[in-house]
């Protein structure tokens, strides 16, 4: 049995990992700013300084653990308000994280997973499928942050002797899943009918069962240590493709307009919505072909048993 430590605990996928853990006979202690959300079985452990300001202070006395999975962050926002938000996204994503990573050597934790984002090294695959080892195109504040904070751990590995593992998801959904993924079932709940029916382009994504399997990987497996993993689903559906398997499971019609994806450039462009209108139509798959060599790992669940645990969920709160 091993101890532990999950930051952003009581996050959407700081409680799949949790349950996962707890199912697994795992100790684990649940780092959250806020008290309360955490699944049955964490220990919490609260710290509500800005940006882990305290957190060596505040290690708790006798915590003795074997790996730190950190997922709080500063999330990538549609509309963001920061005044600049390069150094806000900096100073959670970067300075926070390596704060925690510098705290956890010191009191001889001998793992620390960073659960980074498939933007730390691109949002589209031009035309192959985008590996850990791509050059990086990253597009805005949040990827930059998050690249940032890999090349921050692996200085401090480098330095320490620290174990920093490097988990890159793209969109993760399941249940209790909010932002866009939640507002597209709304749409799809209310009959809206929706321009993607010609939005070819696969685009990889996660569900948040598989990515929690894999992080146990990554805490738990001696060969995860310094390495990097793209973690995706087996499979990498079409935008409409999604659409209809969420229709099928919600119960509902698929009302899929076959507009050209040209419009939808076009439109994103006149309305300043061209990064949004991308993330539909330009494709994303990523490999994950080193996750799978490294560590024998394979999604534990497909895609369509994803968005069916997902359908399930959002019709029990409707």
């Amino acid at each position: 049995m091993s101890h532990v430590v999950v930051s952003g605990a009581n996050g959407f996928v700081g409680r799949a990992l949790c349950r996962a853990l707890v199912d697994a006979g795992h100790r684990v202690t649940g780092l959250v700013r806020r008290s309360g959300g955490c699944v049955d079985g964490v220990t919490e452990w609260v710290d509500a300084s800005t940006d882990y300001s305290g957190i060596a202070h505040n290690w708790p006395a006798g915590l003795d653990a074997d790996c730190i999975v950190h997922l709080a962050a500063r999330v990538h926002v549609m509309h963001d308000t920061a005044a600049d938000p390069d150094a806000a996204f900096r100073a959670t994503n970067v300075d926070g994280t390596l704060r925690l990573a510098q705290a956890a050597h010191e009191h001889g934790v001998p793992r620390f997973v960073f659960v980074s984002s498939i933007k730390a090294v691109g949002e589209r695959d031009n035309g192959r499928l985008l590996r850990e080892d791509d050059p990086p195109q990253v597009e805005d504040a949040y990827g930059r942050s998050k690249r940032a904070a890999e090349d921050a751990l692996r200085r401090l590995a480098a330095e320490t002797g620290l174990e920093v593992v490097i988990a890159r998801p793209p969109l993760v959904y399941g249940p209790q899943v909010r932002a866009n993924f939640l507002r597209l079932m709304d749409a799809i709940w209310r009959g809206a009918p929706l321009p993607l029916g010609g939005a070819h382009a696969r685009r990889s994504v996660v569900y948040v069962g598989n990515l929690a399997d894999a992080l146990m990987h990554c805490a738990m497996d001696p060969r995860a240590a310094g390495q990097c993993f793209h973690v995706a689903d087996s499979t990498a559906p079409t935008v409409a493709e999604l659409v209809r398997m969420l229709a099928r499971h919600l119960g509902k019609p698929a009302r899929l307009l076959p507009v050209p994806t040209a419009w939808l450039g076009l439109a994103g462009r006149l309305t300043g919505r061209s990064a949004q209108v991308e993330r539909l139509i330009g494709s994303l798959q990523v490999d994950t072909a080193h996750i799978r060599d490294v560590l024998d790992w394979q999604p534990p669940y497909s895609t369509d048993e994803g968005l069916s645990a997902t359908a399930d969920w959002y019709r029990s709160i409707h």
